[in-house]
This record gives C-alpha cells, sequence and structure tokens, in this order.
C-alpha cells in the first residue's frame, strides 16, 4: 500500500468546522469502543462493528458521519486491542494496555462517504456533515497516482497548518538496482545518528536545540493569554496556540525529512544492511559485551 498526501484548500470556516465535528465523532466512537471493551470480557471485532451500529441509533451525531468511517474507527480501537493481546503472548515488559483519546487528529473513510472529481482536482465529502468540496493541493507525481491506482481508503488529518487528505493506493512498489556486494552494520547512538562498523557515524543536527529559543518564547506568550477556569478561551489565545503548533510542527518535518534521507542514502548504497536489536541490548546479555567485545549485529536487511 502507498500512502499520498495533499492539503484541502479552498473551504469556507464552517467547512472545516464540519471537518473537525467528523474527527471528534471518530474519537467519541473510538473511546466508547475501548469502554466497552474494558466493562466486557470476551468482546471481540464483530461485536465492536455491531457497537458502532448502536451507538448511530442513539446519538444523532454519531449517525452523521459515514458507516464507513465509524467501522473505520472501530478498527482503531480493535487495532490498539489486538496488539495489546500480542505484547502480552509473546511476555513484553511494556504491554500497553489500550487507553482513551484526549486529542485525535484524523477521521478515516473507507470506499464511501467521499468522492474524487474526474480531473483529480477536488475531493467532496459527502456524508451528513455536509463539509463539501476542497480543492486538492499535491504534487504532480501524487495527482499521477490518484489517476491511474485504486484507493482503499482516504484519511483526513488534522495539523497545525491546516486540513490534509490522505489517500491509501493499492500498489506494488518495486526498484531496480545493480548488485554492488556492500555490506554494511549499523548502531544507532545519542551523540551521533548511527555509527558503522568502520567507526564511520553520522552527526545529527539538533533541529530542536536550534529552535529551543524561539519554542521557548511562544511557549510564554502562550501562557501569559491562559485564563483559569475560562471556557471557551480568547481568540488571542489559540491565535497563539497555533502559532506555538506551527513550530513543533516545523521541528518535526525537519527530523523525518533529514532521516528519511540518511537511511535512504544508506539503502541505496549498500545491498545488505545489518543493525543492533534493541532488545537484545536492553536485556543486557553478558555474550554482547564480555571481554570488551562490540555488540553482535541483530537483524538483516537485503
Amino acid at each position: 500500500m502507498l500512502v499520498r498526501e495533499a492539503k484541502l484548500l479552498n473551504g469556507t470556516s464552517n467547512q472545516y468546522k464540519s471537518l473537525d465535528e467528523a474527527i471528534r465523532t471518530a474519537q467519541f466512537i473510538r473511546n466508547k469502543a475501548v469502554r466497552y471493551w474494558i466493562d466486557n470480557q470476551g468482546v471481540n471485532k464483530s461485536r465492536l462493528y455491531k457497537l458502532s451500529k448502536e451507538l448511530a441509533s442513539e446519538f444523532a451525531f454519531v449517525n452523521q458521519l459515514n458507516s464507513s468511517a465509524r467501522q473505520a474507527s472501530v478498527e482503531v480501537a480493535w487495532t490498539s486491542i489486538s496488539n495489546f493481546y500480542r505484547r502480552c503472548k509473546e511476555g513484553a515488559k511494556k504491554k500497553g494496555y489500550p487507553k482513551f483519546k484526549k486529542h485525535c487528529r484524523s477521521v478515516e473513510y473507507k470506499q464511501s462517504g467521499w468522492k474524487l472529481s474526474d480531473d483529480c482536482m477536488f475531493i467532496t465529502f459527502t456524508d451528513k456533515f455536509k463539509s463539501g468540496k476542497f480543492s486538492l493541493y499535491c504534487d504532480s507525481e501524487t495527482r499521477e497516482d490518484l489517476f491511474r491506482l485504486k484507493i482503499n481508503r482516504v484519511r483526513i488529518v488534522r495539523r497545525a497548518d491546516g486540513y490534509y487528505c490522505q489517500f491509501c493506493l493499492d500498489a506494488d512498489r518495486k526498484e531496480s538496482g545493480n548488485y554492488t556486494g556492500n555490506v554494511i552494520g549499523i548502531d544507532l547512538g545519542l551523540k551521533y545518528f548511527y555509527k558503522d562498523q568502520n567507526d564511520n557515524g553520522v552527526v545529527y543536527p539538533q533541529y530542536l536545540r536550534k529552535s529551543q529559543k524561539k519554542l521557548k518564547r511562544r511557549q510564554r506568550q502562550l501562557s501569559k493569554k491562559f485564563v483559569k477556569g475560562k471556557k471557551p478561551q480568547s481568540n488571542n489565545y489559540h491565535k497563539a496556540r497555533i502559532r506555538l503548533g506551527l513550530c513543533h510542527l516545523k521541528v518535526s518535518r525537519q527530523r523525518k525529512d533529514w532521516s528519511c534521507k540518511q537511511a535512504r542514502c544508506v539503502v541505496a548504497s549498500n545491498d545488505v544492511v545489518v543493525y543492533v536489536d534493541a532488545e537484545r541490548r536492553a536485556e543486557g546479555r553478558p555474550e554482547d559485551t564480555k571481554h570488551g567485545q562490540k555488540p553482535s549485529f541483530g537483524k538483516v536487511y537485503i
């Protein structure tokens, strides 16, 4: 599966509020499914699907959300539950008990609840929230994939700088390469991003440290505008909150872009990549460190 992203533009304030309501409804269904699983033993996935129908008949705002989006919210809850069961069977130290979501930023649709225009320039959400029509701003590669590939799911994601639409496309990615025989073993560290077997390290650029002064200033501005016990907060408070969120978003994008480029470079220039198993290091096995030996490498990717 391939995920492509486009920004939703040219919407009115009421349209974006409708998207917020759909996201909050998806969060409500997900938390209700987790609560039902906690209160009732032996609940399976089909029973949670039935719960989504019951919630739609009980609450009018839940019925406004598309049925496929309600099922997708239940699937999100069931994923956290099944992962908890899996970690319990594996005997992991951190079981990851399912928790309630306080801040949800996405809602997912399956094959219904949305309609893409013939030229793939616009998308219209057709559920009862009446979000309406939005323009899709994306690169040419994403537009081409929307034309030729099947769309399995559509996800709306809210970020500090706006709303985005993610398309989950049915695709098989294959990249041809020339065999060079290069083998590399890497180890992740704190002072360096990674270091290979020849002691060549890549230093992390410290994007968060460089933006710390600006982040502190934005945080102080937000704190000064907060009034305890006041609901809702003032417009100036929300403007300061958005400015702070934009700073954090920029840092996260810088870090992700840099790490993806480094990983791409390592994979493209080597045929075999071996890295240290984190679980093996955490357990502190004596055979990995005795007599001053370097830790043994664990997992292999070709």
